[in-house]
């Protein structure tokens, strides 16, 4: 055991902490920012009618099988129950079609999903719209990838992995869930990633398909729990203080001024990138090489709510949005609604009246306000074939967590988590 720091208060870096706290080591946390969460944070807005709101920087999908996140939530003293609402794989559009997996009791999933899913297998006989073509379609190919254990080569896209499926199975469930997962279109992802994100979902975790839909706002979700439980238990947080320099020791690492054993980068690869330019050359160069697609959520605030907390939309060049959120059936403010628009491109104001215009013809809403449109610009990473993404240990006494880390995830809290859980057990 020793001292160790870890730059970055995102969720990857809270996750590592935790776990290397809880291992026995010293910790000490820096985050440039004042709050925590990183790009997974809470922020403050004002509705239209003068009232204070917390929202946060993108509206944020938990599912079933994000166990590594959800037991660490758990373990810092969220309770999951109250602050998740679970509701089963819904991709429901506005004109009833679509797909919806039914609620499975957990002893009869449990006892059964070894063979087949049978929420999954329900789901896909009771789509509405759907021909027979359509969902014989989706179960033979889904059933052809599970007997090839959920691989395919490196370079296919997730495009090429679903060409036997039919158009209408691409464009309600495949491509709707590759945006979302991996968020990067389907002509463009990775399809060994998005192999590993279905099967992981829908077909080896029990409930892995269950949508967890945030009631409160992501800072609470975790990571502010996560400052309370570190210095409840002794470990150093110190937001508002952004690291200049990351220097070799005698016996480590100096972060600035200060000596530490090992040091752990829990920070944007860009970040990570600048502190490691001069000793790690090569790895800040496969770091700062990777492509980065914007995540954008657009919020909307009227005397509006929706048929359900969580609804599908028809995605188009001039309709961006995958998803809308009615905040007022999750908690938060009656007649908020959050849209969300993965792989985003276009200005905020381009999109903010596309969405607009797109609630109005798919959901009928006309007397909507815009409250905030918040643009990630390098929200994630861009999850293509054969992508390099830089490796764990980066030097003797220094390694990197976080979503966009070398790993089988795409860039997800749960892959943030994983990442920053390895990284922990590496000290």
């Amino acid at each position: 055991m020793g001292s160790v720091a870890i730059i970055g208060g995102g969720w990857a870096g809270m996750a590592c902490a935790v776990e290397a706290r809880q291992a026995g080591h010293a910790v000490t946390v820096f985050e440039a920012a004042r709050n925590w969460g990183g790009r997974a944070r809470a922020l403050s807005a004002t509705l239209p009618d003068g009232q204070d709101v917390t929202l946060d920087n993108g509206q944020h999908i938990l599912i079933g099988a994000y166990t590594r996140t959800l037991e660490l939530m758990a373990r810092v003293g969220v309770d999951v129950e109250r602050a998740l609402q679970r509701v089963p794989l819904i991709l429901r559009f506005p004109d009833g079609g679509g797909l919806s997996l039914p609620q499975i009791p957990q002893w009869l999933d449990r006892a059964t999903r070894h063979v087949a899913p049978l929420d999954v297998v329900a789901g896909v006989l009771g789509a509405r719209g759907w021909t027979w073509q359509d969902k014989l379609s989706l179960l033979t190919t889904s059933t052809r990838w599970k007997k090839q254990g959920f691989v395919c080569p490196d370079d296919q896209t997730v495009a090429s992995l679903c060409a036997t499926l039919t158009p209408r199975v691409r464009a309600e469930l495949t491509d709707p869930l590759c945006v979302s997962a991996l968020n990067t279109p389907a002509d463009e992802a990775s399809g060994k990633v998005f192999l590993r994100v279905l099967a992981e979902a829908l077909f080896y975790t029990p409930g892995g398909s269950q949508l967890l839909l945030p009631r409160v706002d992501l800072g609470a979700l975790f990571p502010d729990a996560a400052d309370r439980w570190l210095r409840a238990q002794g470990a150093r947080t110190m937001p508002g203080q952004r690291v200049r320099a990351l220097s070799r020791a005698d016996q480590g690492w100096r972060v600035d001024d200060e000596p530490f054993d090992r040091v752990v980068l829990a920070c944007s690869p860009w970040e990570a990138a600048r502190l490691t330019a001069e000793r790690a050359p090569q790895w800040a160069a496969v770091a700062e090489a990777l492509p980065h697609e914007s995540i954008a959520t657009i919020y909307l605030y009227g005397d509006v709510s929706l048929q359900a907390p969580f609804v599908s939309l028809r995605s188009e060049p001039d309709a961006p949005a995958q998803f809308a959120f009615d905040r007022g059936q999750l908690g938060g403010p009656k007649g908020l609604l959050a849209f969300v628009i993965s792989a985003s491109t276009g200005d905020r104001e381009t999109l903010q009246q596309q969405v607009l215009a797109q609630a109005r013809r798919q959901l009928g809403l006309d007397r909507l306000q815009p409250v905030l449109t918040v643009v990630e610009r390098r929200a994630t990473f861009a999850c293509t074939p054969g992508l390099v993404r830089p490796p764990m240990r980066i030097a003797d006494g220094l390694m990197a967590c976080g979503d966009y880390v070398e790993g089988d995830y795409p860039g997800t809290l749960e892959g943030a988590v994983r990442s920053a859980i390895a990284a922990a057990a590496a000290l």
